[in-house]
């Protein structure tokens, strides 16, 4: 199928305010991820992987981070012109205000969409870890001669309550929407499960931009809330299946249709564990869609002894006569003589001392725990240089010595 022109505007903004402490000086989508990522290259790579390649991502809060993070590492080309990826924070151009909703952010740059003349507009959040090919949604938007596209995801009906559930006919069109209902709507084809959406959408470029004048004029400023269940009126509002997308590369074992939206301490830990075992629901190791990483230029990393089981280390970490377990390492991570980590995830450049025991344990960026300390074995005393989750796990902040 013959593909459109199309513009991308990913939205991430967020202030991820219950991934607290990871969030203190960092957006969610700036958060890291996994050995060597931040949670913006999923959905970055998702777009680079779908072939479009004119993206502007649209940041406001705490944006420093994800801003350097996209100039060091997201250069797409400096020849062709409409490759690239863009930083956008709020210009102001309607007022003083910030970016007000999702939809305002959008329309406050609607000067870039007319700039590009794109035939579709895509619009994605920069705060979920998955892997999708938008260009197989693009082609089911093509074909059912939609003017909006909802990526919708089928969960069980017990699980639907959590979510805005969106009603559709047996073609897959959007008749209505419920927002986290104590009965959800079950799907037309399947009376166990509904369908939620992903904040994910693709928009006829006129109809979008006919759609954010309408809503600024009444002051409405979000997409989910607002502008779609407006435009579902004209009966041309679509819902593209999640799971039947495929990715290259997939391996018989994963997930189908894995998406997490790690935006507590829990679900992020949980995510990172999704990514352990010889066959995880979630596996990065795919070369016809690979997550684009961070980009490294020290060394590989140095094991000089241990007992390492099911766990990812990244580069230029250097690790002693230590016993390590169901965790994840990021780079330039020094743990020396005696250490214990069991289910933890150490952040880059932080450094575990001698005899050091860690359970259970998120450690940010930059921390030094001191010879012989033990985190994560008594709640109690944690709290007096940690934060504790209700979950029951550790966070140690950006940039602490214990």
């Amino acid at each position: 199928m013959a593909h459109p022109k199309v513009l991308a505007f990913i939205l991430a903004g967020g202030k991820g305010e219950r991934l607290f402490p990871l969030t203190a000086f960092r957006s969610k989508p700036a958060v890291p991820f996994g050995g060597r990522y931040r949670i913006a290259d999923f959905v970055l790579s998702n777009m680079v992987n779908s072939h479009i390649y004119s993206i502007y991502l649209l940041v406001q809060y705490k944006s420093q981070s994800l801003i350097e993070h996209v100039r060091q590492n997201w250069v797409l080309s400096s020849v062709i012109h409409d490759h690239f990826v863009a930083v956008v924070p709020p210009q102001m151009r309607m007022g003083p205000e910030w970016f007000q909703g999702t939809a305002d952010a959008v329309f406050q740059n609607v000067n870039l969409i007319r700039q590009h003349s794109p035939e579709l507009v895509v619009v994605f959040g920069a705060d979920h870890i998955y892997k999708m090919d938008v260009r197989q949604m693009i082609d089911f938007h093509i074909r059912n001669n939609a003017l909006v596209t909802v990526a919708a995801r089928p969960v069980p009906i017990e699980q639907a309550s959590s979510f805005g559930v969106i009603l559709t006919d047996k073609e897959k069109r959007i008749t209505g929407f419920e927002e986290k209902p104590l009965k959800p709507t079950p799907m037309p084809d399947d009376q166990n499960r509904s369908y939620v959406s992903m904040g994910n959408y693709i928009f006829n470029t006129d109809i979008l931009i006919e759609a954010l004048g309408k809503a600024q004029r009444q002051n409405q400023h979000d997409f989910g809330a607002h502008v779609i269940p407006d435009l579902v009126k004209n009966g041309s509002v679509y819902a593209y299946d999640f799971e039947t997308n495929v990715i290259p590369g997939s391996m018989p074992y994963e997930e189908k249709g894995y998406w997490r939206d790690v935006g507590t301490i829990p679900a992020f830990f949980d995510a990172h564990m999704d990514m352990l075992g010889e066959r995880p629901p979630f596996e990065l190791y795919n070369n016809q869609w690979p997550i684009r990483p961070s980009g490294y230029d020290g060394p590989a990393a140095k094991i000089i002894s241990g007992d390492i089981n099911n766990s990812q280390i990244a580069e230029g970490t250097i690790i002693m006569r230590a016993k390590i377990s169901n965790s994840v390492i990021r780079s330039e991570v020094t743990i020396e003589d005696d250490v214990i980590v069991e289910n933890c995830i150490i952040m880059d450049g932080s450094v575990l001392k001698k005899g050091c025991r860690l359970r259970r344990v998120v450690v940010d960026k930059s921390n030094v725990i001191k010879e012989g300390e033990e985190i994560g074995f008594d709640a109690g005393k944690d709290r007096f240089h940690c934060h504790i989750d209700p979950s029951g796990i550790a966070i140690l902040p950006k940039g602490g010595r214990h």
